[in-house]
């Protein structure tokens, strides 16, 4: 009678084949994610700043973050507090944080003028450098308002 199967010797390369596959692909695999995670803070200040520069063309203010755009915000740097009733129409700053709630981007409205100002913040995390380089360009003055407006 003549047995089949693996020898040890066989299953130890198996083994040791998928232990190097393993070691490759999971370092690729949470630079993937963290690449999503900065396209996604990335994606979502570009979007508010769109969304509060439309608001206040229509409006002719600023309002209340919760009005202006779907963008979650929050009231100091690094913190938690949700800034959606937060009314834009003074000189209020909220805060954009990524996901560890480390505040990346602020945002300062000014009424009588019509600017918003995203400032980068100072931070250390790999997440919010991303979305600071990938943002780089936002980070300015944005006149919605005021006599610099050309027609």
């Amino acid at each position: 009678m003549k047995r089949s199967g693996f020898t040890m010797i066989e299953l130890i390369f198996v083994i040791v084949i998928l232990g190097i596959l393993a070691a490759v692909a999971v370092p690729k695999l949470s630079a993937t994610r963290d690449d999503a995670k900065i396209a996604k803070g990335a994606a979502a200040v570009s979007t508010a700043v769109t969304d509060m520069g439309a608001y206040y063309t229509a409006q002719g203010s600023f309002g209340t973050v919760g009005d202006m755009t779907n963008v979650s915000f929050v009231t100091t740097s690094n913190g938690t507090t949700d800034a959606s009733a937060t009314d834009l129409n003074g000189s209020a700053t909220v805060y954009f944080n990524d996901s560890t709630n480390t505040s990346c981007l602020s945002f300062t409205a000014s009424a009588t003028d019509g600017n918003l100002t995203v400032s980068s913040e100072s931070n250390s995390t790999a997440e919010c450098r991303g979305i600071n380089a990938a943002t780089k360009d936002l980070a300015i003055v944005h006149q919605f308002g005021g006599s610099s407006v050309k027609w």
